[in-house]
């Protein structure tokens, strides 16, 4: 067993996560559902066509361009950084480079290779690994596991099929249905625990075409021995004598249980009754695990969220309760919180706060009592790291100068400050001011907005003003600012200039416009304490739930 604390959730970029926190061989299984930028024309992409695009890693965009990044992490393959490349790996991306070019799919390419050479060391001689993707990349990506796995003495086992949406037309093609899930080994000695689906209705009505008088359907099997090595038992039962597969004792017992059928010439079969099987097992084409549509309870909005059937199936078949379960791209937390359930310890990695946030709250509606305010990293035993715990650590991440992380200080403090309750502006244009939002109960039919404002530089009077204008703009009642730094006594007495709001669901009037530091977010825990309009219709979903429980018991 590992001696790495249980639980843990990273925000950070994964690859300098696994290099400086994950240990060598201390994990049991990994599943990564890495992005790839298949919407766009892949002519494009694999021919280095027009313009690209600037590096970015907002949350649920997945671009890629050739870059410093790009270029130091070929050296790094090139030149065997900390020896975990092998000779196949290096060669392979050399010979790619030359193919491809120095564009989006090969700093794709770069990137995963960088990462699945992390992911091939951390995991156990024992250990999985499952890599999601979709047709577009999947060739690539397997000769880069093969290079980094196979040539270690790991093993490619299956290319799995996942049917992901129903039949549909496609311009110019066949219709595109399926990802691609490669699943590898690091070792011949891999766990393995067999999994099973349901039988389909056609095969039913095909094999189990008999029933007890009950309705208990059941197929009938061969209880004789012919054909079978190593003999059998020869005597006479009800008139036929033949060699058995069991003795004469075993068939009183089948007799006696009523598992014995006879056929129309009186001939004795077995009885299989289909309550009793397992199913059928899984095969390496999944059609029976339905992707996530609108109607599905589980569905949180995030675009590439796959159903917990998928990772139930991944997790049950290829680890234990106890054992270590690894998602480096852990997006909304799926396997998270499949792995949680399941009684697996786990590790998440994702690079935007936004992820993070959502992790937490997915974890807190699903795993804890509504009525406990007791942080979910505490209630749960969650270690987590990279998050700003002290005035030094948020003003490292304000002041991060790479492009694809300048907005997740931002994301940070709104999502703590509102406890992951607001809503982000993903700033696709301009932000208008506005870099969260949330609603709250009023006692118009509708409910009321409050805009979140965050900076990190100089702040002065004007930007209370701002702020006011974006509220007016925007018909928020309610506006917060958040500061790094310490505010101006113009800045306090501006806010408190706006006046108060009250509400009769709010138990004291609030400011309508207030200032909070990023100190007291962190020092004091200062936090939204408004009941957000979504909380009260969860709430009062939650008592109908009850209700209607009490109802079907009497």
């Amino acid at each position: 067993m590992s001696n790495q604390p249980k639980n843990q959730l990273f925000y950070g970029d994964n690859l300098e996560v696994l290099r400086r926190h994950i240990k060598d061989e201390s994990v049991d299984l990994c599943y990564i559902d890495p992005p790839f930028n298949s919407k766009r024309n892949y002519n494009q992409i694999y021919n280095n066509i027009g313009k690209e695009d600037q590096a970015q890693a907002q949350a649920f965009i997945d671009t890629w361009t050739w870059d410093d990044i790009a270029n130091q992490g070929l050296a790094e393959i090139q030149e065997n950084y900390l020896g975990h490349f092998t000779s196949q790996s290096i060669d392979l991306i050399s010979g790619l480079a030359k193919v491809l070019g120095k564009g989006s799919l090969l700093a794709y390419l770069v990137s995963m290779t960088l990462r699945i050479a992390e992911i091939y060391r951390v995991l156990k001689p024992t250990g999985s690994f499952y890599l999601h993707c979709d047709p577009s990349a999947s060739h690539y990506l397997k000769i880069i596991i093969d290079a980094i796995f196979c040539a270690q003495g790991g093993d490619f086992l299956n290319e799995i099929i996942w049917k992901r949406t129903s039949g549909h037309s496609d311009s110019s093609r066949y219709g595109r249905v399926h990802d691609v899930i490669l699943y590898y080994s690091k070792s011949s000695k891999v766990l393995w625990n067999e999994q099973y689906q349901a039988y389909d209705q056609k095969y039913i009505d095909q094999y189990y075409k008999y029933s007890d008088p009950d309705g208990r359907r059941f197929m009938s099997g061969d209880i004789g021995a012919s054909g079978l090595s190593g003999g059998g038992y020869d005597y006479e039962w009800k008139g036929v004598r033949r060699v058995w597969r069991v003795p004469e004792s075993s068939m009183h017992r089948l007799e006696s249980e009523n598992r014995i059928y006879y056929t129309k010439n009186g001939f004795p079969r077995l009885k299989r009754y289909l309550d009793e099987m397992q199913g059928l097992p899984v095969q390496d084409t999944w059609t029976d695990v339905e992707a996530l549509r609108s109607w599905h309870k589980e569905l949180l909005g995030y675009p590439t969220q796959k159903p917990e059937a998928l990772l139930e199936r991944i997790i049950q078949a290829s680890s234990k309760e106890g054992d270590v379960v690894l998602d480096a791209y852990c997006g909304c937390g799926t396997t998270v919180a499949v792995s949680q359930k399941l009684k697996r310890q786990w590790i998440g990695i994702d690079i935007t706060y936004q992820s993070i946030s959502l992790i937490l709250k997915r974890l807190k509606d699903k795993f804890t009592k509504q009525t406990d305010h007791t942080p979910v990293e505490i209630s749960l035993g969650i270690t987590l790291n990279g998050i700003p715990k002290d005035m030094k650590s948020a003003e490292a991440l304000a002041n991060k100068s790479d492009d694809r992380t300048r907005k997740e200080f931002e994301k940070w403090a709104v999502l703590t400050y509102s406890n992951n309750r607001a809503t982000i502006n993903q700033k696709k244009g301009a932000d208008k001011g506005i870099d969260g939002i949330a609603y709250f109960r009023s006692e118009k039919d509708d409910p009321e907005k409050i805009i979140l404002q965050v900076k990190s530089g100089k702040v002065k009077s004007g930007d209370i003003r701002d702020l006011q204008g974006t509220m007016t703009r925007e018909s928020a009642v309610l506006g917060v600012f958040i500061t790094l730094q310490k505010p101006t006594k113009d800045m306090l007495k501006e806010a408190k200039e706006a006046g108060i709001y009250q509400s009769q669901y709010m138990s004291a009037p609030v400011d309508k416009i207030r200032i909070v530091t990023v100190q007291e977010i962190i020092e004091e825990q200062k936090r939204l304490e408004i009941l957000l309009a979504l909380e009260v219709l969860k709430s009062a979903e939650k008592q109908m739930e009850v209700k209607q429980g009490v109802l079907d018991l009497e």
